[in-house]
């Protein structure tokens, strides 16, 4: 089950072999070059790995020789692939750097355990011997999560439990299951399906990300408004720390003190390495259905999102567009093809039905039982017509489905010429909502244009609403740049500073599900509070009294 490192890009997204998928499309790059205020977009290719120095490793002879004994000589690597590979995450900040060749985070060995005892016995021997560990499942963090920073010790191992993939108990009764925690999403659902049972976490991630790494990250699924967030459907988990393994029970319910399955949810590997989850199931949907809305403005759309949610209508997903989103998706989607007569008459019905640019589109899933589907369906059909909404059918609810685990795949033909494009997210109640959208969309908007590389060079700032509940809504900006070449880290840092200023201004959370890491540590004590943060650290030295798990993320030093 476990996937080969080398099918998969060590500086980019995804598997080795996919094909640009915008491989001779001169005409859309021309298109995107006018859209940004560029004269054109320069060729920026990655560097191979073949021409990038590393340094050596800085694990004595001694060090080596004690993990080859705990794990095995061939699951102790230490090969320029390995060390690159391991580096670091997904982020637009990490990509930078391994594009550039800037591998000065390397691990200095790349550890594969494949069970329990092994890791236990290889946070034993870091811990006495000061080696910073770095645990690591499918290393998708786009908030530098995973990077192999050494912190304070003078050396770092990137622990990857991809080789932990078992699963164990599969119990149709209770609907639960347990599994190793570096089992990928695609493995774990399939053998799910074959009992007639979900899990239903599909974040986009999905294909290349991990049971583990989905806990520690705190993670939400594109149906999570049927099938709940990692906190929702964590039951109990092992972890192994320095102290020993920190174990959790799958009760139904208890009221026997704080859960403390409650610290392992977005820890990150600060507090410990999970090697081991329960985890709640559905059962496999009777019946899908995914279909599409249009609105014709964002407010009428967010109308009807907070009444689904509070009126508790069972639906696996709402995603809505902001007219940003929806017009540039339309128009990326048309570049460079000439308008035919359906376009015209698309547009024509659209104009006589008063949907202007400022329609927003929404795709909204159903899963269940037939019977419920139907139901649902009928219920939210009800409020969208009520506000006005043009239904869609299933054409772009089916298109959406098929392709909603291909976005990041654009992000790698983006870099490739000149174009930075990265996303953030947040969330916040219903009656915040409408100020925050508008201070990081300017936030945004205003960095990008103070930091680009030429004085009419401007960006394209998207976002829809991800996530709803009854209280409150999840907000996901993607952005998309010219790339100031000769100072693209500081471009993006100042975007990123000025864009998280805004959330904690206007009453966000500085991550709804893609964590911390490094890249969101700076507002965290903001976010919880010197006492929290006090508190934290607290558990932290309990559990790893040397701090060699995961250094710079999570907790402020």
């Amino acid at each position: 089950m476990t996937i080969e490192r080398s099918k998969i890009k060590w500086n980019g997204w995804g598997w080795t072999a996919h094909k640009d998928p915008f491989a001779g499309r001169d005409d859309l790059w021309t298109w995107l070059a006018e859209q940004l205020g560029m004269p054109s977009l320069l060729a920026t290719p990655a560097r191979p790995l073949e021409e990038i120095a590393i340094a050596d490793s800085r694990l004595n002879p001694a060090e080596r020789q004690a993990f080859a004994a705990i794990l095995g000589a061939d699951r102790v690597r230490s090969d320029n692939y390995e060390r690159a590979f391991h580096a670091l995450g997904r982020s637009y900040y990490d990509l930078l750097r391994l594009r550039a060749g800037d591998l000065s985070v390397a691990p200095d060995a790349v550890l594969y355990p494949r069970g329990e005892a092994e890791v236990l016995s290889a946070l034993s021997f870091a811990s006495e011997n000061g080696i910073a560990v770095v645990p690591y499942g499918g290393g998708t963090s786009v908030v530098g999560g995973v990077s192999a920073a050494n912190g304070p010790f003078r050396s770092v191992v990137t622990l990857d439990l991809s080789g932990m993939d078992r699963v164990g108990e599969i119990d149709t009764v209770s609907e639960t299951a347990t599994a190793e925690a570096g089992i990928y999403g695609a493995a774990l659902e399939k053998l799910l399906h074959a009992k007639g049972v979900t899990l239903g976490h599909f974040p986009q991630s999905f294909e290349f990300s991990t049971l583990g790494g989905w806990i520690a990250h705190r993670g939400a699924g594109q149906q999570s408004h049927r099938y709940g967030k990692a906190e929702d459907w964590l039951l109990a988990a092992r972890v192994a720390t320095p102290k020993g393994i920190l174990t959790t029970n799958a009760f139904p319910a208890s009221a026997a003190g704080p859960r403390l399955t409650d610290l392992i949810v977005g820890s990150e590997g600060a507090f410990g390495i999970v090697t081991e989850a329960t985890v709640r199931l559905h059962k496999w949907p009777e019946q899908s259905d995914y279909r599409g809305y249009l609105f014709r403005d964002y407010a009428s759309g967010i109308a009807a999102l907070r009444e689904a949610a509070q009126d508790e209508i069972p639906i696996a997903m709402l995603r809505l567009s902001d007219a940003e989103e929806t017009g540039f998706y339309r128009a990326f989607g048309n570049a460079g093809k000439p308008k035919n007569l359906s376009n015209r008459l698309a547009d024509a019905y659209l104009d006589a039905r008063k949907f202007d640019k400022r329609a927003c589109a929404l795709i909204v899933g159903y899963e269940g039982r037939a019977s419920e589907v139907i139901s649902s369906r009928r219920r939210f059909g009800a409020v969208a017509k009520k506000l006005g909404a043009l239904s869609l059918g299933n054409g772009p609810g089916q298109r959406w489905y098929e392709g909603r685990f291909h976005g990041p795949y654009l992000r790698d033909p983006l870099m490739d010429r000149g174009v930075g494009v990265d996303t953030l997210e947040t969330a916040t109640s219903w009656s915040k909502l409408d100020a925050l959208y508008a201070a990081v969309r300017t936030a945004l908007e205003t960095a990008i244009r103070e930091t680009a590389p030429m004085p009419d060079a401007r960006g394209i700032v998207t976002c829809h609403v991800s996530h709803v509940y009854p209280s409150g809504a999840s907000l996901y900006f993607t952005y998309i740049f010219p790339r100031a070449l000769d100072r693209e880290i500081a471009q993006w840092q100042t975007i990123k500073k000025a864009a998280s200023d805004a959330i904690a201004a206007n009453g966000g959370t500085i991550s709804h599900h893609h964590g911390v890491g490094e890249d969101h540590l700076p507002w965290m004590a903001a976010e919880k509070g010197a006492l929290g943060i006090e508190v934290l650290r607290a558990i932290k030295h309990t559990l790893d009294p040397n701090s060699i798990l995961n250094p710079g993320k999570l907790i402020p030093s």
